[in-house]
């Protein structure tokens, strides 16, 4: 599979974990997003089902293991190149999880993960579907 100037589109699955009024993220460790602080998550596999690779997703960068729960969003994430070629294409499927077991420790492609408060977000600098989608999963919470 080709990630980087891909010929197809390739769905993203993002797991959207939040406890006790905080929310988990990962600092990737590979591009895109290369030192950026976001959702957990990958690429979906052939075969498998958008919850099952919430939850592998999950246990591979987190070490958490969650029970996905309700759709919250669906997302594009087109980057292009200098010359305006996209580089990458993603569909982004996010679901808000709940952790079920595991401790939090940082594993696969993550440089580094950690719990943050809503308080603790706009800091980071996030993309705007990112604050988005979390911004809905705590108000889903709430309700």
């Amino acid at each position: 599979m080709q990630r980087e100037f891909p010929e197809l589109p390739l769905v993203g699955i993002g797991a959207i974990i939040i406890e006790n009024d905080r929310v988990v993220l990962v600092k990737r460790a590979h591009p895109p997003l290369l030192a950026e602080w976001s959702i957990p998550g990958g690429v979906l596999e052939v075969g498998e089902m958008v919850r099952e690779a919430a939850v592998r997703e999950a246990r591979e960068e987190t070490g958490l293991v969650v029970e996905p729960g309700e759709l919250l969003g669906v997302y594009d994430r087109v980057l292009r190149d200098a010359e305006q070629r996209v580089q990458y294409h993603y569909v982004l499927i996010d679901f808000l999880c709940r952790r079920v077991a595991g401790d939090l420790s940082a594993a696969s492609d993550a440089a580094e993960v950690r719990w943050f408060t809503r308080e603790e977000l706009p800091a980071l600098k996030l993309a705007e579907d990112t604050m988005d989608v979390i911004g809905k999963a705590f108000a889903k919470l709430r309700t």
